[in-house]
């Protein structure tokens, strides 16, 4: 009867222990804010909402950046670092230092309030139907964008 008492004692050994370890270097390997995730590289346009009786939007050229890699970003004045933890990235050295936003998705930030609520800045990705006006130049090279039109849009004639 001992002798069973030791053998199951081992068994139960065998297969607690890493399961123990393994729930362990979860727990160690968690973050506050979620796990640890990059942008893919794009400028952002950013921009205040507009009403019914005019714009979609007002764009703030002051507040565009450039994610240029997994971890900088860039404006015309400088070149910084990012975190992004979950949904929450924070601008964490350069000419932004200190900015938060909140991530809806990779093609869409809302900067985040000194109280840390949404403000109505919007930052989103710049594509075809945005790609007027100062943020059109790339940042780090000076050169005007491909993706970038001359002029707005315009619907076709019929």
């Amino acid at each position: 009867m001992a002798l069973e008492a030791v053998l199951t004692g081992q068994v139960m050994l065998k297969y607690t222990l890493p399961a123990a370890m393994l729930a362990l270097s979860a727990a160690a390997l968690a973050v506050p804010g979620g796990p640890i995730d990059v942008l893919p590289p794009a400028a952002f346009i950013c921009e205040l909402p507009g009403d019914a009786t005019g714009a979609a939007g007002y764009r703030v050229d002051a507040e565009n950046f450039e994610v240029v890699d997994s971890t900088s970003y860039q404006t015309p004045t400088g070149r910084g670092t990012y975190l992004l933890t979950g949904d929450a990235l924070v601008l964490t050295s350069g000419p932004k230092r200190g900015d938060k936003y909140r991530r809806l998705s990779d093609n869409f930030l809302r900067k985040l309030g000194p109280d840390g609520k949404d403000s109505n800045l919007r930052c989103v990705r710049m594509v075809l139907n945005n790609a007027v006006g100062p943020g059109c130049t790339d940042l780090a090279t000076g050169q005007k964008r491909a993706i970038c039109q001359t002029e707005p849009l315009q619907p076709p004639k019929n």
